[in-house]
């Protein structure tokens, strides 16, 4: 089993052209069902996350995440903007 603590954290590598995506800094849960929503990566702007959240944050959604290795989460995105 994986706990929220194991997944923070770890290096995000998008399949779809091998490019490394960012460090997941966050997990939004959907309290509500019990299901998580998705990771959030801090954007090159906010990537030291000194004032919390930003709206620049990427959250990459639950259903395109592929694997959560040991190291790395392997994602498939075809439309991830830079």
């Amino acid at each position: 089993m994986t706990s929220t603590e194991d997944i923070k954290n770890k290096e995000v590598i998008n399949i779809f052209d091998g490019k490394s995506m960012g460090y997941v800094s966050d997990i939004e849960i959907n309290l509500e069902e019990g299901t998580i929503e998705g990771v959030v990566i801090p954007s090159p702007k906010n990537f030291f996350n000194l004032f919390g959240r930003s709206e620049e944050d990427y959250v990459i959604k639950w259903e395109n995440i592929k694997t959560i290795g040991d190291d790395v989460i392997l994602v498939n995105i075809e439309t991830f903007l830079e």
